[in-house]
C-alpha cells in the first residue's frame, strides 16, 4: 500500500496501526476454540492523541465498519469497543445514545464522577427538541460535552467578538474551555433539557427583541415587521423600541426559560435572582441570562434613559461618543445631525433594524478597531463576570486596581 507523505502528517499511519491492532485482538478472540469469553470488550483511550482532526472523524466509523466485516464470531457475539475521548470530531459521529458523560463533582480530595447515560436523555426527551439538538450538534461539531461552561449567544456577531469581550472584562475565562454556541433567541430554550441534564454552567447572552402587542400596534410605517419565529410571534406586532408602551418580547428563551417574563417593562425590572438558576449542591449547573437593560445616555447636560433592543444598539449606547466619531463610520452606527438624545436613540434603532443593515459587517469592522478604544456593553460585561466568578477563575487585581475600583 502506498502512503503518500501528505497523509502521514495527519496520523494516517497511526490510524492503520490502530485498526490492525483491533483486528488482531478480534482475531485472537475468534480463534479461541474452548471457553471463549462471551464478551469481547476493547477499550481505546483517547485515539485523538494520535490523529489530527481530519482523521478523528473517520476513525470511529471505519473501525466499526472494519470489525463488522471481519466479525465471524458464532452465535451472534461481536467485538465491542469503548472509546474515551475529548474529541468533538469523534463524539458527534455517534449521536446521543452511545455517549456516557462523566461529570466531575466535588473538589480537592473529595472529587468524584457521576456517569450520565445520554441514551436515557434521548428516550425521555421529546421532539422537536431531541431532533433539533442532534442535528445542531452534528452540524457544528459541538464541543459542549468537553466544556467547563457553555455560552449561548444570539448570533454570529456575538460569537465573533466574544473572545475580545472576554479578554477585556473577564480575562480569567481564558483559562477555561468555553463552548460558545450560536443559538438565537428563538431556539435557545430548546437547549434547556440538555443543559440541565448535563449540569453545565451556562451563560445566555440574548436580545430583548421588543415588539408591539396586538392591542398596541404601532401606527404608521416607522418600524419594520418583526421576524416571525412562529405563528404566535407573527401575530404579536412590529419591532419597536423597548420604551414603547405595552411592548412585549418575541424572544422565546426569555419567555420559556429565563426569566419567564413577556412584558418588556417586567424584563427590564428583573433583578439578578430572576435571571439566574442556582447550581446544585456541588455548585454545578447554574444558568444565567443577560440581555440589554436601561442605561442613561448623557450628552452635555442632557440625559435620556433607554435600552437597546439588540447588541448593536446596546453597544452604541455604551460607546455613544466613540461610535458617533467620523473615523468609526464603518460601524454604521453614526447618526447624522440628531435633534436630541431621544432622536438619536430612535434613529439608531431604525438604522440597525433596517433591511440594509449588515450585522456581520459591524462585527468585522469592530475587530479592526483597537480594543482599548471601546467598552463592552454592560449587560455582557456583567454576564461574563458572573461566569468568571461562578467558575472560580477571577484573576486577582493588584492593590492599585483595587483602590481605583473603590
Amino acid at each position: 500500500m502506498t502512503l503518500p507523505d501528505k497523509y502521514n502528517g495527519l496520523g494516517f499511519k497511526n490510524l492503520i496501526y490502530m485498526v490492525v491492532e483491533l483486528l488482531d485482538l478480534h482475531a485472537q478472540w475468534v480463534s479461541t476454540e474452548e471457553k471463549r469469553p462471551p464478551i469481547h470488550l476493547i477499550f481505546v483511550e483517547e485515539p485523538e492523541a494520535h490523529l489530527h482532526a481530519q482523521l478523528q472523524q473517520v476513525f470511529v466509523n471505519k473501525v466499526r465498519e472494519t470489525l463488522a466485516e471481519k466479525d465471524d464470531a458464532p452465535n451472534g457475539f461481536h467485538t465491542q469497543i469503548a472509546l474515551s475521548t475529548h474529541s468533538p470530531h469523534i463524539s458527534y459521529e455517534r449521536g446521543f445514545q452511545p455517549i456516557r458523560y462523566f461529570r466531575r463533582e466535588g473538589a480537592g480530595t473529595q472529587q468524584a464522577s457521576t456517569v450520565l447515560n445520554l441514551s436515557a436523555f434521548y428516550q425521555k426527551t421529546g421532539n422537536p427538541s431531541r431532533d433539533f439538538l442532534e442535528r445542531y450538534l452534528k452540524l457544528t461539531h459541538c464541543d459542549l460535552f468537553f466544556a467547563d461552561a457553555a455560552v449561548l449567544v444570539e448570533g454570529n456577531v456575538e460569537r465573533l467578538i466574544m473572545p475580545q469581550m472576554i479578554a477585556k472584562t473577564a480575562p480569567g475565562l481564558r483559562s477555561c474551555y468555553l463552548s460558545v454556541l450560536e443559538i438565537g433567541g428563538a431556539y435557545a430554550h430548546l437547549f434547556r433539557t440538555l443543559i440541565e441534564f448535563l449540569g453545565i454552567t451556562t451563560l445566555i447572552v440574548t436580545d430583548l427583541d421588543s415588539v408591539t402587542a396586538p392591542v398596541a400596534a404601532c401606527k404608521g410605517e416607522e418600524f419594520e415587521p418583526a421576524e416571525a419565529k412562529d405563528d404566535e410571534d407573527a401575530a404579536v406586532g412590529r419591532t419597536c423600541t423597548p420604551e414603547t408602551p405595552d411592548s412585549v418580547t418575541s424572544n422565546q428563551m426569555l419567555k420559556q426559560w429565563l426569566p419567564r417574563r413577556i412584558n418588556i417593562d417586567d424584563l427590564l425590572a428583573a433583578d439578578a435572582a430572576a435571571k439566574t438558576i442556582p447550581g446544585d449542591a456541588n455548585g454545578l449547573g447554574s444558568v444565567r441570562v443577560t440581555y440589554p437593560y436601561t442605561v442613561n445616555l448623557t450628552q452635555g447636560d442632557k440625559h435620556f434613559e433607554c435600552a437597546g433592543r439588540t447588541l448593536e444598539v446596546a453597544f452604541a449606547f455604551d460607546n455613544l461618543e466613540w461610535t458617533q466619531e467620523y473615523d468609526n463610520r464603518d460601524l454604521n452606527l453614526r447618526v447624522h445631525a440628531p435633534q436630541n438624545l431621544q432622536d438619536l436613540a430612535l434613529k439608531l434603532h431604525k438604522r440597525v433594524h433596517g433591511s440594509n443593515y449588515k450585522k456581520t459587517d459591524f462585527a468585522l469592522a469592530l475587530l479592526t478597531k483597537d480594543p482599548d478604544d471601546w467598552t463592552v456593553p454592560r449587560y455582557i460585561s456583567e454576564g461574563l463576570q458572573w461566569l468568571e466568578e461562578t467558575l472560580g477563575v477571577s484573576e486577582q487585581k493588584d492593590d492599585e486596581s483595587k483602590d481605583v475600583a473603590k
